[in-house]
């Protein structure tokens, strides 16, 4: 069982991770735009990035907490 110290941590690292995630996948779509070779795998990256940070998401809702603007 999961303790209450270590749910109200991931209520703080969850939001963090989240946002951080969707910052990654952004960045590499804007660099898929400039690349040429690659670009392809670069923007598969990227919706590897958007399925985690909804994967991410979904944990913190399980938590009790939706998520404001997700």
């Amino acid at each position: 069982m999961i303790k209450h110290e270590d749910v109200d941590k991931l209520r703080i690292l969850l939001p963090h991770w989240i946002e951080h995630t969707k910052e990654h996948a952004e960045e590499y779509r804007s660099w898929a735009d400039k690349a040429t070779v690659g670009k392809q795998d670069i923007l598969a990256a990227a919706i590897h990035f958007d399925t985690a940070a909804r994967s991410l998401e979904a944990a913190f809702e399980k938590l009790g907490l939706p998520l404001e603007n997700s």
